[in-house]
């Protein structure tokens, strides 16, 4: 009887003895276990609170009577008006950024993740405001394969960007607000949006001159 388990008890060590190590399955699941760590600790540092920072909150520009100009344009015309003003703003800054007009407003740029640039694409749809400014309210995003919610990312590019005082971000709200009444061109006109039609390439502004603060 006691020759019978012994048996046994070889015969079945032999057969465990016999079953091959899944090597690709070990190796599947130590990179998943990577995978999945930096992802948490991207998100991590991504959702962390970020310090308050303060701006100078710029004169609002009381506007006169009616415009001196009115201005009718293109995304073309646009587009090299806003790369002209964006090269010399970031010159002296090490990371760049880039806003263009296509179909939508797109906002695009790197930023680092764990020492790996990134590209973002963010989408907005502008909106002339009553007051003249312009609410771009974000729309999509792209960031290379990573599925990240816009709210994120925006807190991330207003901190890791240098942008005008005039430009407000509203991660929460999805927002930026191009504050044109705080904006103030080198000849002292002012500038007030009037319809921003991207699909049917029609954008018009009107410049208007400073309050006269004497009447």
């Amino acid at each position: 009887m006691v020759k019978e388990e012994k048996q046994k008890h070889k015969k079945a060590t032999q057969e465990n003895e016999k079953k091959p190590t899944n090597k690709w399955k070990i190796a599947f699941i130590v990179l998943l276990g990577i995978v999945v760590g930096l992802l948490a600790f991207f998100f991590f540092r991504a959702t962390q609170q970020r310090e308050v920072i303060q701006y100078d909150t710029q004169p609002i520009v009381q506007r006169e009577g009616e415009p001196v100009l009115s201005i009718n344009s293109d995304k073309k015309q646009m587009n090299s008006l806003i790369d002209f003003y964006l090269r010399n703003y970031q010159k002296d800054s090490d990371v760049e950024y880039h806003f263009q007009l296509e179909n939508q407003a797109m906002l695009t740029g790197d930023f680092k993740v764990l020492g790996a640039p990134i590209t973002f694409y963010l989408y907005f749809d502008p909106y002339v405001t009553d007051d003249g400014n312009v609410q771009l309210k974000a729309d999509s995003l792209s960031v290379g394969t990573l599925d990240l919610p816009v709210k994120q990312v925006m807190k991330m590019i207003e901190k890791s960007f240098k942008f005008p005082k005039w430009i407000e971000f509203d991660p929460d709200e999805k927002t930026v607000l191009v504050r044109l009444d705080q904006f103030r061109m080198e000849n002292g006109l002012f500038i007030k949006a009037e319809k921003i039609n991207l699909v049917d390439d029609d954008i018009q502004v009107s410049l208007y001159l400073p309050q006269d603060k004497e009447k």
